[in-house]
């Protein structure tokens, strides 16, 4: 299976090593993944903006092993945000908690999310939690609770459609006035824990996704935030057509206008989707990665979609 290949190629070392040190690697690589440095993505915001699309910016990195890794992730995540303000850029931030020192000290975790959200809220800014492998699902979940019973309404999380859990979670989520981006799901996990079948995952997030938006009717639905930072909408994310569509009805089923709902989309990957979501009216937000940790975000995107793995065979073969 590919998905089950290019994980277990995303911990692999040896594959590391070598295709981080190709030049002809990286700059396949840059399809996906906007640049190195805050400048590089900041750029790409810019682009895309001139399109009329809007971006969540992601550091890249996970799973640090030190104190002092973490605090040097959220140092940068910090730096991003007033980037973000210093460029008036349509963005918000996208994070990871096992870079914020999860894994190593949850209650390091906590304070260095609290910091980040602190300096958000002053930005008038939006923090998304993104949601990691099955193993971190629980804690993820347990401190983004922690964050909103602290009075943090800026902060958003990620739950993927494939997990078996994840009905119940999106329910306790919105019971507690959270604001999901729902997506498919990009980890391998075992059949007792996520559905398989292609056509399992696609029924299980076009549930979610209705649900999603008569929950966001029921609140009032408010509309997207004319800067494009807060407040969100729910966020419904991927490049899967039949999908899309099928929120699009549910949504003008629940008389939604189509502001009061995002599309969400990966860098370098169906632009034209994105162009045409955006004519048509709808919010469209681009998650846009950088850094140099792009590995294993690099190998879990061409593990998700036949056409990323021809991108970039075929330019790596090029060069």
């Amino acid at each position: 299976m590919l998905r089950a290949f290019f994980d277990s190629l995303s911990r692999a070392r040896w594959a590391q090593r070598w295709l981080t040190r190709s030049g002809f690697a990286r700059r396949a690589a840059a399809r996906f993944v906007a640049g190195v440095d805050r400048a590089e993505a900041l750029r790409a915001v810019a682009r895309l903006q001139e399109r009329g699309i809007q971006a969540s910016l992601d550091h890249l990195g996970e799973s640090t092993t030190t104190a002092a890794q973490a605090r040097s992730a959220a140092e940068e995540i910090r730096a991003l945000l007033e980037e973000i303000d210093r460029w008036n850029a349509r963005a918000n931030v996208s994070i990871k908690l096992s870079q914020l020192g999860l894994l190593i000290d949850p209650d390091l975790c906590r304070e260095l999310l609290f910091t980040i959200l602190d300096r958000a809220r002053a930005l008038r800014n939006f923090v998304r939690i993104d949601m990691e492998d099955s193993s971190l699902t629980e804690a993820i979940l347990g401190l983004y609770l922690q964050a909103l019973r602290s009075g943090y309404e800026n902060v958003g999380i990620v739950l993927q459609a494939y997990l078996r859990r994840t009905g119940s979670d999106l329910r306790a989520v919105l019971d507690a006035a959270g604001r999901v981006r729902l997506c498919k799901g990009a980890y391998n996990e075992p059949a007792a824990l996520a559905y398989r079948r292609r056509a399992e995952v696609s029924a299980a997030f076009d549930r979610q996704a209705a649900f999603l938006l008569q929950r966001a009717q029921e609140r009032g639905a408010p509309e997207a935030s004319a800067d494009g930072r807060f407040p969100p909408v729910p966020a419904i994310a991927t490049h899967d057509p039949a999908r899309i569509a099928h929120a699009r009805q549910a949504a003008a089923g629940l008389g939604l206008s189509q502001r009061a709902l995002e599309f969400q989309m990966l860098y370098g990957i169906r632009r034209d989707l994105q162009a045409a979501l955006s004519a048509a009216g709808y919010p469209v937000r681009v998650y846009v990665p950088y850094g140099s940790h792009w590995y294993p975000y690099l190998m879990r995107r061409l593990g998700e979609r036949p056409d990323n793995l021809r991108f970039f065979l075929t330019n790596l073969l090029r060069n």
